[in-house]
């Protein structure tokens, strides 16, 4: 037995997909790496485009008039993302930890990004029952439907919730991919979504490649939205994507890349002025 912020155990390696832990129709995994040893931390199930339209299929029935999630009232869907941010709290060294092991960052850095996720969460549980039109306030609104969210790797308990925040609160179904260096963050808050008593259908995570899983998602004629945060040139793709198939809406974050390079003679102490 290792240490458990050192060495957290991995619990969560399937797709979730309506409410349920299941593999890949193809069958296919691939690894996790750890980016401070190279080594590998675990197989992960691969998402393509089967898995992609099965997620799709759960989260439209999710989002059919008549289904739990469109019946209940906007002020209780506040309330499940509370006891979402509560989970995520409740469960916050555990989470850093395993944040720390597949994205990199440093433990109190990762601490402080599932407190930045879980305040995320809790505004946006506030606007649940406050949205309503710029003309006529007539208390409703009517929500996109089926969204697609692909994130990156550099912030990934962060990018998911500053997908499902939104989504969540509009009362939107989604299909996200986190990214395939750092899955397995958002496999764990997907246990806590479905503890959380959020109804099957509503959240679908799948970890895959952007090829594979994240073109699926941008093409699909299911998908009423896309929201993708990454490089610039694969933000092309899935505007072309969305305006060859059924001209879904689409939510761009690219660029903003900053690297260093630190050599051996550099004064550190600059960086935390």
């Amino acid at each position: 037995m290792g240490d458990p912020i050192l060495c957290p155990e991995i619990k969560y390696t399937q797709l979730f997909i309506n409410n349920e832990w299941v593999n890949s129709q193809s069958g296919k995994t691939f690894p996790t790496l750890n980016p401070c040893t190279g080594k590998e931390i675990c197989q992960v199930q691969e998402a393509d485009k089967a898995d992609v339209d099965l997620a799709v299929k759960a989260a439209r029935a999710a989002f059919r008039r008549g289904s739990p999630w469109r019946k209940l009232d906007a002020s209780k869907r506040g309330q499940l993302m509370n006891k979402l941010a509560r989970l995520m709290r409740e469960n916050i060294t555990y989470i850093a930890s395993l944040e720390t092991l597949d994205n990199g960052k440093p433990y109190l850095d990762a601490r402080e990004d599932i407190i930045a996720a879980t305040e995320n969460i809790e505004y946006y549980a506030g606007w649940c029952d406050k949205i309503h039109g710029q003309t006529i306030p007539v208390g409703k609104h009517e929500p996109v439907g089926v969204c697609g969210a692909i994130i990156p790797w550099n912030y990934p308990v962060q990018m998911l919730a500053w997908k499902l925040g939104p989504t969540l609160a509009c009362g939107c179904t989604v299909v996200v991919k986190p990214a395939e260096q750092t899955p397995l963050t958002a496999l764990y808050i997907a246990s806590l979504i479905k503890e959380a008593g959020f109804p099957p259908g509503v959240v679908n995570i799948l970890p895959g490649y952007g090829p594979t899983a994240g073109a699926a998602i941008a093409e699909h004629m299911d998908i009423n939205k896309v929201a993708f945060t990454g490089s610039t040139e694969v933000g092309h793709l899935i505007m072309q994507a969305a305006g060859r198939t059924n001209l879904k809406r689409v939510s761009l974050e690219l660029g903003g890349k900053s690297p260093f390079i630190i050599l051996e003679d550099c004064d550190c102490k600059m960086f935390f002025l």
